[in-house]
């Protein structure tokens, strides 16, 4: 039987059947063996062990579409990273960490900020520019008035997304809100999740429709940029790619060369200096960072 790992807990793989039934199952040893790890998110083989209590044996993982190290999920076809616009207001370093993290992995990402209700609009379209002139979809939604809320439901539609953001900025609401036609299907997860004392915070995957998943995370508050040296940063941020070839030299960084296309783009501001900004910053970092 085939299915789709939607939590692991201290070695107990949670398996969501092409049965729609929910089995409990350990990996075999061959897997540790291989130096290979089951992840949320990857597709499985299981054997059925005990029927009644929907107990199970990993025997094999499926191919892998891509895999991702933090969050570590496998098989994603998008992240929906979600802020907030107040309460806490958006961290746009923060944002673009994950955002750079995504286009190493050539994941697509799409943006959220929620509590749309406690923002200005010229906060709205500043950070709508912002973003959408990166090519990223921006979105904004509001779970105190539910605005957002079809417009979300649309784009996850037939896809496995991860969902991220810090902690406080309403992911859990637009999770819930998101999967209110398979209540009792999250109900059976929550109680088969119950068993063991292990309650710490893990990933998950929720089904909410039809080859339509969400991979619900732990809230972070920060994030390192691992496995990239400061030369490559620039391909990460995709609204250089249309100026780079107006660059005087091949392999401009795009901070202290003369002639540089990105910079002339930024000075004409159709580059935001937000995002510039974060650029340097970041680029300064791993400068460092590679140094000790």
């Amino acid at each position: 039987m085939q299915g789709k790992i939607i939590k692991g807990i201290a070695g107990f793989y949670y398996i969501y059947a092409e049965n729609d039934e929910i089995y409990e199952c350990k990996a075999k040893g061959i897997f540790r063996k291989d130096k290979q790890k089951p992840l949320v998110g990857d597709n499985v083989e299981i054997e059925v062990l005990d029927e009644q209590e929907k107990e199970g044996s990993v025997t094999a993982i499926l191919p892998r579409k891509n895999s991702l190290i933090r969050p570590a999920v496998a098989n994603v076809d998008q992240a929906f990273v979600i802020f907030a616009m107040e309460s806490p207001k958006p961290n746009f370093m923060l944002l673009d960490r994950f955002l750079i993290m995504m286009e190493k992995e050539n994941v697509p990402a799409v943006i959220c900020f929620n509590k749309k209700d406690l923002a200005k609009q010229e906060e709205l379209e500043f950070l709508y520019e912002t973003y959408k002139s990166c090519g990223y979809d921006v979105i904004f939604s509001s779970t105190f008035n539910g605005e957002g809320l079809d417009e979300i439901r649309e784009i996850l539609k037939g896809k496995t997304t991860v969902v991220a953001g810090p902690s406080g900025v309403g992911k859990s609401s637009i999770t819930n809100a998101l999967q209110e036609n398979v209540q009792m299907e999250t109900g059976e997860i929550s109680k088969k999740l119950k068993r063991g004392k292990h309650t710490t915070r893990h990933s998950q995957v929720i089904p909410v429709g039809h080859d339509t998943y969400l991979m619900d995370t732990p809230g972070f508050s920060s994030l390192y940029l691992t496995d990239i040296e400061e030369q490559e940063l620039k391909a990460y941020f995709p609204e250089f790619r249309r100026y780079e070839e107006q660059c005087r030299f091949q392999g401009c960084r795009h901070i202290h060369e003369p002639d540089c296309g990105v910079k002339a783009a930024l000075a004409e501001h159709e580059i935001s200096q937000l995002r510039y900004e974060d650029y340097l910053g970041l680029y300064n970092e791993l400068k460092e960072k590679r140094r000790f």
